[in-house]
């Protein structure tokens, strides 16, 4: 089963009023209601950028534990600086909604097993890419200014890659949001302007393969994300399978070569779409293609650390944006789930979208995984 892929360049290089590009905001929405994710191709997204991201952030992890606990800011709830491994809890070891949509998928779609996996054995890194609002914000915890790394080696080239990394996945993300507007028939800067202030993160995420490199390890349990919407480069290790909203399908996501970006729906669009919109489930584990590349890097690269790191840039709503959900969309939700109980389709427990802060969802989301107290 293969990802719809969507093109940004079209978008963003021809009149918004063609039936072309209506067909392919469509085609963005659609993709995103019966998937939970798609492929996105944007020119403007530059591999070698990428692999410059790759190789500073190995760099990064590679330093002892020692110098990487000088980042670590738990009193923020982790939310800017380092996260260390076995730190970060998966929601779905223990939340019982999500370990009932375990138990309804057929045996050979399931994640590996995770209701005896403690935290995940990764570590990441959180930098902000926002734009500071112009009011006071009530949840300045997750909104605190960046952490910069200490180490001469990775100092001086830490912000300007970032930086750049981080402009091209927060640019690519925006212009498919204003193209799942215009597909789900809401005004096209909807979500952008609900998202201006928002505690936007490149977030990369580090597995060391010299000390969890065996198969089946799992490097991050089955889970949702808890933002607006994720957006990924290609890593150079395999491992990451995603699930079919309307299926119960797991696929194995490949990333092709060049400007494509994988993206996925997270919580908060599905709270403000009435459920129409589901976040995707997702693990990333150690597979037999992660073990096949594993023995290729080492041949090619025996002097590089063995790092699997994701190229991941989470995009939020504002923190104090009043997340509600859209009527139209709940009514579309709604008829959408009674359709699919006619077909018999695969479905998923039906949550209550309570109206709320962006900024007490969040917190609530940082409590279950263990990174918020």
């Amino acid at each position: 089963m293969e990802l719809p892929i969507i093109d940004l360049d079209l978008f963003l290089s021809s009149s918004r009023d063609s039936q072309a590009v209506q067909d392919e905001c469509k085609k963005a929405a659609d993709s995103l209601i019966a998937y939970g994710a798609l492929l996105l191709r944007d020119s403007r997204v530059s591999e070698s950028d990428n692999a410059v991201f790759l190789d500073l952030l190995e760099d990064y992890f590679a330093q002892p534990q020692s110098d990487l606990q000088k980042d670590e800011r738990p009193s923020l709830s982790y939310q800017v600086g380092v996260t260390l491994e076995n730190t970060e809890k998966p929601k779905c070891a223990i939340d019982e909604p999500c370990l009932r949509i375990i138990e309804r998928l057929e045996p050979e779609e399931r994640p590996l097993d995770i209701s005896q996996h403690s935290p995940d054995p990764k570590c990441r890194f959180f930098w902000k890419m926002s734009e500071k609002p112009p009011y006071e914000t009530q949840f300045p915890g997750l909104n605190a200014p960046n952490v910069v790394p200490a180490a001469k080696h990775i100092k001086g080239r830490w912000t300007p890659v970032m930086e750049n990394w981080g402009k091209s996945m927060k640019q690519a993300v925006e212009g498919l949001a204003d193209m799942v507007c215009i597909g789900l028939g809401l005004p096209s800067t909807t979500f952008r302007d609900a998202g201006r202030y928002g505690p936007h993160l490149l977030a990369p995420t580090a597995s060391d393969l010299r000390k969890y490199g065996q198969k089946d390890t799992i490097l991050a349990g089955f889970h949702t994300d808890l933002n607006f919407l994720t957006i990924h480069g290609r890593s150079r290790f395999p491992g990451l399978n995603i699930w079919a909203r309307n299926t119960g399908k797991r696929i194995p996501v490949t990333i092709p070569k060049g400007d494509y970006l994988l993206v996925q729906a997270g919580k908060q669009l599905e709270h403000i779409t009435g459920g129409l919109v589901k976040a995707g489930f997702h693990e990333v584990v150690v597979n037999d293609r992660t073990l096949e590349v594993i023995n290729k890097r080492k041949a090619e690269e025996p002097d590089r650390p063995l790092i699997r790191i994701s190229s991941t840039f989470f995009w939020h709503l504002s923190s104090d944006y009043d997340l509600t959900p859209i009527s139209p969309l709940t009514e579309r939700a709604q008829a959408l789930r009674a359709s699919q109980i006619q077909l018999g389709q695969y479905i998923m427990d039906e949550p209550v979208y309570e109206p709320m802060k962006v900024g007490q969802q969040v917190q609530s989301e940082l409590k279950h995984i263990a990174l918020m107290a």
